[in-house]
């Protein structure tokens, strides 16, 4: 067996629930990846419940913890950066100096970065300059982004309704610098919707959820039923997942799509069977290594 893959994986942590690296790290370690969490926060809970405690990282507390692993001669084991919110500038621009670290210690290492900022209905919910930020510096630097639809319209300057459309912003998006694009949520007016104020035209299909891999090979989606509910963490577990299967594949991102998709929809579908208010990783597991539902990967 060769060296484990290896991610260094830089996002917040909260002691209830499963968000951030509270949502990536298990699930990565299931797959048997080895993960380094590097925390940005350490809250009770996730933010989401209104009231939350425990305290914020300082940027330099985030490149201190960085600099004592380097010291320990290990970070040329790293395989990749992964990276979701980011609270504050400079916490970003930790990341990206972790990230030019990494590549230094091992130059065939990756980033990926989930470019945390808003949502189709809710508009941003990140502090005012971070998706200029995330925009003009962390972006370019990324070999892998994973954006929303309303990410990725942000990120491109465009207002994309149709399929075509997303495509060609999703390509325009590589033109930045990422090789892969990973749109987590399609809301286009001729495909299967995902719900939200975009898409309400004739085709839309609000009972599903079109995810979309875009490279210079190709692109391919993966369509897959919608929830009623929305999941706080699932866009960081398929972000994870998503790396580790696109670095154990040896870079096949539609077969990554594909292993993604099925074990995120698995595990939602347990979550909702069991009306968990949080993410059900630990319940199930066994839908991260081999998952109940398959969905086909179709090349457009």
């Amino acid at each position: 067996m060769g060296p484990m893959t290896t991610i260094l994986s830089i996002q917040s942590s909260v002691a209830y629930g499963h968000v951030g690296n509270s949502a990536a790290t298990f699930p990565l370690m299931r797959l048997g990846i080895e993960v380094w969490p590097v925390l940005t926060v350490h809250f009770s809970n996730h933010t989401g419940y209104g009231s939350w405690r425990g305290p914020l990282l300082a940027a330099s507390d985030v490149a201190d913890v960085v600099a004592g692993i380097d010291e320990r001669g290990v970070l040329g084991r790293v395989d990749a950066v992964l990276s979701g919110y980011q609270g504050a500038e400079d916490v970003g621009a930790a990341v990206l100096r972790t990230v030019e670290l990494v590549q230094e210690r091992n130059p065939d290492a990756i980033y990926c970065c989930d470019p945390v900022m808003g949502d189709v209905g809710r508009g941003f919910y990140v502090r005012p300059g971070i998706p200029e930020f995330m925009r003009d510096r962390v972006v370019p630097a990324a070999r892998i982004v994973t954006p929303n639809h309303f990410e990725l319209d942000f990120l491109t300057g465009r207002r994309t309704r149709t399929l075509a459309e997303v495509l060609a912003a999703a390509h325009a998006l590589r033109e930045r610098g990422p090789e892969v694009v990973l749109v987590t949520s399609v809301l286009a007016d001729d495909v299967a919707d995902a719900g939200g104020t975009v898409g309400e035209g004739p085709g839309t299909d609000p009972d599903t959820l079109t995810m979309l891999a875009v490279t210079g090979e190709g692109a391919w989606q993966v369509v897959t039923p919608r929830f009623e509910r929305t999941f706080t963490g699932s866009g960081d577990i398929t972000a994870a997942l998503f790396l580790a299967h696109y670095l154990t594949s040896g870079g096949n991102a539609a077969a990554a799509l594909g292993a993604t998709a099925d074990a995120v929809y698995s595990v939602l579908k347990h979550t909702t069977d069991t009306d968990s208010s949080e993410l059900a990783l630990v319940a199930a597991q066994e839908q991260l290594v081999v998952p109940s539902h398959h969905f086909a990967v179709t090349a457009l």
